[in-house]
């Protein structure tokens, strides 16, 4: 095991992790976070033996905080195209744009490489009930490990959680709550954590300040990243940001592997958010305190409803990657967003929904501002499947012409409709 402890980020507290610590005693909304043996990691992990073994996130399992393979709970997350654009870097002027596909993961969404290790500890710990606040893909990846390990899922998600994503936690098996959106704080998480402090359920959302393992599976997209372009490290990453915990754990990916020599410098960490709800974003411009960073005031107004997280979790952690790294932050509108679908689809087939289409809209900004070179090596996260959110699409696709069996009404709709003459 190379886990040599756990920390407190607020107050400092240090736990062994055969204490099997969840939330800081101190309750201090303090998030534990996981410290590496990085010297006994450089001796015990070999590049060469990983040619041997399959290409899911669990490869990079030294650096992962399971204990032993035996509580690995797994379906094959991970280990996604690093996909070389053509179409779309032509029309961004780019000569290096890749895009990590994480729509492969198999309940659609990132979210499987977290709840992977959450539910792989959780059965180590020995739980049998767990609890998560989400706005849909955490949740369905939790309920899916859940289903696999046997873990029964209490699952709080907004109102306005698209029905896809409710459907697919029924599907699970998951006790599904929607709870009414009253009021700025998130009352998913106030309900999660009611239940954790009543009932003693494990909590598991994807944010460290409740479960600090989870963080960890989205490490491994760096990895994969940096292993996919032949050990060489991109220039900047696009991201995109609700609690700031994918940008948290992908930026530890890079971490990790400066730590064992593996690579020796960092990308930018590009956070996106929307403008209806950006208070990281905010934070970087404002250069507020990563532990003082100011919750947005008003309920999140966006398509993204995957990034409508009103208070950044774990965004002390991404704004000290923002800034250690020379990052930046970009703020979209969805207009932006529904286009930057569009020309993921129409241009490299991907179908995103609108959470994981955000990153791109940010590089189309960025690209447009000047913040980008034609010839860095750019990686955009694309986060989560289309159908993930079949409302949103239906609302923007728009409809396909009704025509009887005649190829005169062929012709004339193709010319009326979509401007192509046949």
């Amino acid at each position: 095991m190379f886990v040599k402890y756990l920390k407190c980020n607020r107050c400092g507290r240090e736990y062994k992790l055969d204490s099997k610590p969840v939330l800081c005693e101190n309750n201090d909304l303090g998030r534990l976070d996981v410290i590496y043996d990085y010297e006994k990691l450089e001796r015990a992990f070999n590049v060469e033996n990983l040619g041997k073994r399959p290409f899911n996130m669990w490869r990079y399992i030294e650096f992962l905080p399971v204990p032993s393979q035996k509580y690995v709970v797994s379906l094959g997350e991970g280990g996604t195209p690093l996909l070389k654009s053509t179409r779309l870097a032509e029309a961004l002027g780019l000569r290096n744009l890749y895009l990590k596909d994480e729509t492969r993961n198999p309940t659609g969404s990132f979210k499987d490489r977290a709840m992977s290790v959450s539910v792989s500890m959780a059965k180590f710990f020995g739980f049998k009930k767990a609890a998560i606040a989400s706005s849909g893909n955490a949740a369905a990846a939790l309920a899916a490990y859940g289903a696999k390990a046997g873990l029964d899922v209490f699952a709080f998600v907004p109102d306005f959680a698209g029905y896809g994503k409710i459907a697919q936690l029924l599907y699970y098996g998951a006790k599904v709550f929607k709870v009414r959106w009253t009021e700025a704080e998130d009352p998913t998480v106030k309900m999660m954590r009611l239940v954790v402090e009543k009932y003693g359920f494990y909590p598991s959302p994807s944010f460290g300040v409740y479960n600090p393992y989870q963080i960890e599976g989205p490490k491994t997209i760096s990895m994969e990243i940096v292993e996919q372009l032949e050990w060489n490290t991109p220039d900047q990453v696009f991201v995109p940001t609700g609690a700031g915990s994918l940008l948290t754990g992908v930026y530890n990916g890079f971490r990790d592997f400066n730590a064992v020599g593996l690579i020796n410098k960092y990308p930018k960490m590009v956070a996106v958010q929307p403008e209806g709800n950006y208070p990281l974003v905010r934070a970087w411009r404002e250069r507020q305190d990563p532990l003082n960073i100011r919750p947005w005031e008003k309920p999140p107004e966006t398509i993204a409803t995957g990034l409508e997280d009103t208070f950044p979790w774990d965004g002390d952690a991404a704004l000290k990657a923002m800034y250690a790294t020379n990052g930046y932050g970009v703020v979209v509108s969805d207009e932006e967003i529904i286009q930057a679908m569009k020309l993921l689809a129409s241009l490299e087939g991907i179908f995103a929904e609108p959470s994981g289409a955000a990153g791109l809209a940010g590089l189309v900004k960025a690209v447009n501002e000047g913040l980008v070179d034609k010839d860095e090596t750019i990686v955009v996260l694309i986060t989560g499947h289309g159908l993930k959110d079949p409302d949103v699409i239906r609302k923007t696709a728009g409809d396909a012409p009704l025509i009887n069996p005649s190829l005169e009404e062929l012709k004339k709709a193709s010319e009326n409709y979509y401007k192509v003459r046949i």
